[in-house]
C-alpha cells in the first residue's frame, strides 16, 4: 500500500471554478484508478487560488493479473476470419485452444493480463485528466497545445510507501513532473521539495498558504467577526461572498475600515451590494440603528504597516464607487419625488416580450389581474391595483439598471419617496418573491395579491404564446412561477380556483390584444402574428377571424348583461373556449401546476399515490383545499383502520366492476336492507346510513378529519361483510342488491377521495 500526492500549480484559478474543479479532479483519478484495477481507502481534495491538490491514501501497489476468456470463429472458418481473431487478441494461432461448441469445434483464446505497477497507472490517468479537464473556459499559452483554465506551471505528483516518496514519471506537454512546490506568490515564493502529504501541508503553511478552503473560510469570518464585534458593530453574513474571498487568496489577512459620512445616508442594501459586487467586501453595520457604517476587506498577503497602505487604496475606490451610487441615488430621488410619471412613460418602450406586448402593457395586465385576486387575499382591490402598477417602475431607475438584483428593493424606498402607503411599498419590494424554495413568502395581503398577479401573468401570458417548458429547457423560469404560485397559495392559506384566475387572465391578455389590433390594421396583425413560431401567414388570419369570433360573443355578452339575462359564468366559458385554444391552455396550465405541487408535496413527505387520490377529486384546482384534503388522507392510511379499510374498499371496488364489465349494466341504485339475508349485510347497511350522516356533512364543511373518522368506523362492517357473505349469489335479486349496496361503499368513499389511486 501507498500514498499518492499530486498537485497542479497554475496561475489563479476563478473563485467560483474552484469548488467544481477540486471535485472533479478527485473523481476523475479515482475513478480513472478503479477502472484501471487499483484501490484505495480514502480520498481528498483540495484548492487554493493556485493549486489543485488531490491526496489519496491506501492506494494498491498494483493491479491485479487479469485472465480473459475470448470465443472465436469456427476451426474451418476462412483463413481471414480467423488472422482477424488472431490480430486483435495479439496471439498466435498455436496459442489458441479448440473447443466442441454445439455442432461445430471453435477457437478459444485465453488472453492474461498481468498486473501494472500502480506508478504506470497513475502516470496514464494523471496525463488523461489533465489533458480533458472539464473547465468552463479554458486557454492556451505560448506555442504548447495544451489547455488549462490559466497558465499551467508544474506538477507535483509522488507516490510515498515505507522506502519513501517516488515521483512519478509523467511529461506533460514539457511539463516533467517532480517533487517540489511553491509557496505565497509574494510571502514565500520559493520553491521546496514534499516527501508525503503532511509534509506537503506543513511546509505549505510556513510558506503562507492554507490548503483547505473550508480552514480559510472559517479563519476569514472569525477574525471578521472579532474585529467588528470590537467597535461595537456586527458583520453582515454573505456566505456567497464568504466562499469567492476564500478562493481568492492563500494566505488571509482581514482587514476592517470605515464608511465615509458623505455615503451613510445611502440604503444599506445599496451600500452592501456596491461593495460586494464591485470590491468584495463584506458590509458591517450598527445593530443600534441597522446602518451600514463599515466594511471589511481581505488582502492576500502580510505588510509591514498592518494593511494601511492596502486599506487606503481600498476606501480611495470604495468612495469613488460609493459616489457613482449616491448620484444614481439622487437622481432616483428626483424623479419618485415627482411621482415617477418619467419611468412609467418609460417602461413603454420597454420589450417585455416581443409576443405579450412591452412592460407597460404587462404592468397594465398585472394590475387588472391584482385587483380580481385582492378580495381572495383579504386585500382592498384599489391599493392592489395601485401597488402593481407602482411595483415594477423601479426598473427604469438608475439605480437598478446598475445593479439589477436591487429591483423590487429600490422600487419600495422610491414608492414611500413618492408618499405611497407602506404597505404599497412593501408589494414592490415582496411581488417578485418566492424566489427560490428557500425564500420567504410574503404574508401582507397586498404583497401577497400583486405576487400571485406577476407570476399567474407570466405563466398564462407564455402559455398563451406556446412557450412552454419542454425536457429541461425552461427559459422563462415558469417551472420558479408556478412554485412560487403553489407557495404564496399555501403559505397564506388562499383559498382560490385557479382555474377561473387563468381564464380571467387569459381574457384580460385577450381584450388588450383586441385593443391593439383596433388601433390598427389587419395586415399589421398578420404580420405580426405570423412570426409565432410555427404559425403561417394563413394561420395567423384564421386567429384573426377568431377574434373577429370573440367579439361577436363578447358584445353578444354585454348584450345579454344589459338585458338582464346574462349568465357570467356561461358567457365566461364560452368565449375563452374560442381564441388561442384558452381552455386547453388553461387546462394544460393546470396540469403543469399539479405537476409542481407534486413535487412539492414529494419533498414533504407527502406519497404520490395520496396526491393523485386527492387530484382526482372535483376542485382540485384549489391548492389549499388540496393539500388539506390530501394531509388528512395520507394521516388516515397511516393507520391501522386506514389500510384495512383500503383493502376492504378495493376489494368491494374490483368485484362491483367485473360484474359491470360482465353484466353490461352500472349498479348504483336500488340497495335494500329487505333483501338482506345476513346480520353482516344489515349491519353493513346501517354503517353506511351512519357514515353517510356523517361523512356528508362533514366533506360539505371540509372538515376531512371528521370524514376519515367517519369511514374508520366502516372498516368493521365491511370486513365482517365479506367474510360472511359471498356476493355473487346464485339468486339474482339477492346479487343484485349486494353489488348495488357495494356501490354505496364506492359511492360514500369517493365523496372523500379516490382510492383507486391508493396503492396497497
Amino acid at each position: 500500500m501507498s500514498d499518492l500526492l499530486i498537485e497542479l500549480f497554475s496561475e489563479e484559478i476563478p473563485a467560483r471554478m474552484q469548488a467544481a474543479a477540486r471535485e472533479n479532479l478527485r473523481k476523475l483519478v479515482t475513478d480513472g484508478l478503479v477502472d484501471a484495477g487499483l484501490t484505495y481507502e480514502s480520498a481528498g481534495a483540495f484548492s487554493t487560488p493556485r493549486r489543485l491538490t488531490l491526496s489519496l491514501t491506501g492506494l494498491s501497489a498494483q493491479s491485479r493479473a487479469v485472465r480473459e476468456e475470448r470465443k472465436g470463429p469456427r476451426t474451418d472458418a476462412p483463413a481471414a476470419a480467423i488472422e482477424g481473431f488472431l490480430r486483435s487478441t495479439g496471439l498466435t494461432l498455436d496459442q489458441l485452444e479448440k473447443r466442441a461448441d454445439k455442432k461445430a469445434e471453435v477457437y478459444f483464446a485465453a488472453i492474461e493480463k498481468p498486473g501494472r505497477a500502480a506508478a504506470d497507472i497513475v502516470a496514464e490517468v494523471l496525463e488523461r485528466t489533465i489533458r480533458n479537464f472539464p473547465w468552463p473556459k479554458s486557454m492556451r499559452w505560448g506555442s504548447g497545445a495544451l489547455r488549462w483554465v490559466r497558465p499551467l506551471h508544474s506538477i507535483l505528483c509522488i507516490l510515498v510507501d515505507e522506502a519513501g516518496a517516488q515521483i512519478v514519471p509523467l511529461n506533460v506537454d514539457g511539463i516533467e513532473a517532480g517533487n517540489t512546490t511553491g509557496g505565497h506568490r509574494f510571502m514565500a515564493p520559493a520553491r521546496f521539495a514534499v516527501t508525503s502529504f503532511d509534509d506537503y501541508a506543513t511546509k505549505l503553511r510556513r510558506a503562507h498558504v492554507m490548503l483547505d478552503s473550508a480552514e480559510r473560510e472559517a479563519a476569514i469570518w472569525n477574525d471578521a467577526q472579532n474585529q467588528a464585534f470590537a467597535r461595537g458593530l456586527e458583520l453582515v453574513p454573505d456566505a456567497a461572498l464568504l466562499a469567492e474571498v476564500a478562493g481568492l487568496v492563500e494566505w488571509p489577512v482581514v482587514l476592517m475600515g470605515s464608511i465615509g459620512e458623505d455615503f451613510l445616508h445611502l440604503p444599506p442594501e445599496v451600500l452592501q451590494t456596491s461593495m460586494r459586487e464591485h470590491q468584495k467586501f463584506f458590509s458591517v453595520k450598527n445593530p443600534k440603528t441597522g446602518r451600514i457604517e463599515g466594511f471589511v476587506t481581505v488582502a492576500n498577503r502580510e505588510t509591514a504597516d498592518h494593511g494601511a497602505t492596502i486599506l487606503k487604496g481600498n476606501l480611495k475606490v470604495l468612495s469613488a464607487r460609493l459616489s457613482d451610487a449616491r448620484f444614481f441615488w439622487e437622481n432616483d430621488l428626483r424623479v419618485a419625488k415627482a411621482g415617477m410619471g418619467e419611468w412609467e412613460e418609460g417602461l413603454k418602450s420597454v420589450t417585455f416580450h416581443n409576443k405579450l406586448g412591452s412592460q407597460s402593457d404587462r404592468i397594465a395586465r398585472i394590475a387588472a389581474l391584482a385587483r380580481e385576486i385582492a378580495p381572495l387575499v383579504g386585500a382592498d382591490p384599489a391599493q392592489a391595483e395601485r401597488a402593481a402598477k407602482l411595483a415594477k417602475l423601479d426598473l427604469r431607475s438608475a439605480m437598478v439598471g446598475e445593479f439589477p438584483e436591487l429591483q423590487g428593493t429600490m422600487g419600495r424606498y422610491y414608492a414611500l419617496e413618492a408618499g405611497e402607503p407602506e404597505a404599497i411599498a412593501n408589494a414592490a419590494r415582496d411581488h417578485y418573491s418566492p424566489l427560490g424554495p428557500s425564500d420567504a413568502v410574503p404574508a401582507e395581503s397586498i404583497s401577497v395579491a400583486v405576487a400571485l398577479a406577476d407570476k399567474i401573468d407570466t405563466l398564462t401570458g407564455f402559455w398563451a404564446i406556446d412557450e412552454k417548458p419542454t425536457g429541461s429547457k425552461d427559459p422563462f423560469a415558469l417551472r420558479r412561477a408556478a412554485l412560487g404560485v403553489i407557495r404564496l397559495v399555501l403559505g397564506n392559506g388562499v383559498r382560490v380556483g385557479l382555474e377561473a384566475v387563468f381564464a380571467k387572465a387569459i381574457l384580460d391578455l385577450l381584450d388588450r390584444a383586441f385593443d391593439k389590433l383596433a388601433s390598427g390594421t389587419q395586415e399589421e396583425w398578420i404580420a405580426l402574428w405570423s412570426n409565432r413560431e410555427g404559425s403561417s401567414t394563413e394561420h395567423a388570419a384564421a386567429m384573426l377571424r377568431n377574434f373577429k369570433k370573440f367579439l361577436v360573443v363578447d358584445l353578444a355578452s354585454r348584450s345579454l348583461e344589459a338585458q338582464g339575462k346574462f349568465d357570467e359564468a356561461t358567457a365566461l366559458k364560452e368565449t375563452h373556449k374560442i381564441n388561442f385554444e384558452a381552455e386547453r391552455d388553461e387546462v394544460s396550465l393546470l396540469s403543469f401546476f399539479h405537476d409542481r405541487l407534486k413535487v412539492f408535496l414529494r419533498d414533504q413527505g407527502t406519497r404520490h399515490d395520496v396526491i393523485d387520490a386527492c387530484l382526482a377529486m372535483p376542485g382540485n384546482d384549489d391548492l389549499t383545499l388540496l393539500v388539506k384534503r390530501a394531509e388528512a388522507l395520507g394521516a388516515f392510511l397511516a393507520t391501522e383502520d386506514g389500510t384495512n379499510l383500503l383493502q376492504g374498499f378495493k376489494r368491494a371496488n374490483n368485484i362491483l366492476s367485473q360484474a359491470e364489465a360482465k353484466d353490461g349494466v352500472e349498479y348504483s341504485f336500488g340497495a335494500d336492507v329487505k333483501f338482506a339475508e345476513t346480520e353482516e349485510e344489515r349491519a353493513l347497511f346501517a354503517a353506511l346510513d351512519a357514515g353517510e350522516a356523517a361523512i356528508t356533512p362533514a366533506m360539505a364543511k371540509e372538515d376531512f378529519a371528521a370524514a376519515m373518522a367517519a369511514m374508520a368506523r366502516l372498516r368493521a362492517p365491511i370486513d365482517a361483510f365479506f367474510t360472511a357473505v359471498q356476493v355473487n349469489s346464485d339468486n339474482q335479486i339477492v346479487r343484485r342488491n349486494r353489488l348495488n349496496l357495494l356501490h354505496r361503499i364506492r359511492a360514500l368513499v369517493a365523496q372523500v377521495a379516490d382510492l383507486t389511486k391508493v396503492e396497497g
